[in-house]
């Protein structure tokens, strides 16, 4: 049944390999992705890695989908095999509760902790990057600890500061930029999470890894004096 290749209108296709969040599932998606950076086929316009699948766009000019499939088939018999590049690891200071992370009393009392239980819990766990979106620079992190799975607000708010951190059931992620949003806010960082001219503008990628540091408010607007320089 997986891997399976579908169209996406006459300018991109999607190859789905399960239904569910896994990590051995996400390798697979990043083994595809990488074998078609190593190799593309004429005409490969762009890869976009999710949590089950990847997107590949290409240009309807050069080939059509039946080319597509076949060029993404012979891929897919190659990539089992491709080493993948060593993820890079990025620790991301935060400032957790109070204006930083105002759901955080909720997503302790919901679960049965402290506060301070949330924060030791969501900064001792090391994440994995599972893809970018729904807005620029949001970063998807699986790996969350289960006694923190919390579900989203019933009400998404009109504008959530650009990099707030949240939980949305089992996942937590990071906002690159202020948008609406309805995941539960446990806190925030300093650090830019897109910076369009910086190439790549995001610090992360889909593969990557990251670990939380608590920060105080102090070292919070420290930071933020700094221009994200560095830590304070």
């Amino acid at each position: 049944m997986f891997p399976r290749i579908l169209p996406v209108g006459d300018t991109a296709l999607v190859v789905e390999f399960g239904e569910r969040i896994d990590p051995e599932i996400h390798r697979q998606v990043l083994a595809l992705a990488y074998a078609l950076e190593r190799e593309p086929f004429p005409g490969l316009r762009e890869t976009v890695p999710t949590y089950r699948s990847l997107l590949v766009y290409y240009d309807p000019r050069q080939l059509l989908w039946d080319e597509a499939r076949r060029q993404i088939s012979g891929a897919l018999e190659q990539c089992a095999d491709i080493p993948l590049p060593e993820p890079k690891e990025l620790e991301i200071p935060v400032a957790y509760g109070g204006e930083f992370g105002p759901d955080i009393g909720f997503v302790a009392a919901h679960n049965g902790l402290s506060e301070a239980d949330v924060v030791r819990l969501h900064a001792g766990g090391t994440y994995t990057v599972y893809m970018l979106g729904f807005a620029p620079g949001f970063v998807y992190l699986g790996g969350l600890a289960e006694a923190l799975a919390t579900p989203r607000l019933p009400t998404p708010r009109p504008s959530v500061p650009a990099g707030s951190v949240g939980i949305a059931g089992l996942q937590t992620g990071i906002y690159g930029l202020s948008t609406p949003g309805g995941w539960q806010l446990i806190g925030r960082t300093p650090m830019p999470m897109l910076d369009l001219q910086r190439q790549p503008p995001t610090p992360l990628g889909p593969g990557d890894r990251v670990r939380f540091i608590p920060i105080s408010a102090q070292e919070f607007a420290a930071w933020q004096r700094s221009d994200g320089a560095g830590s304070p």
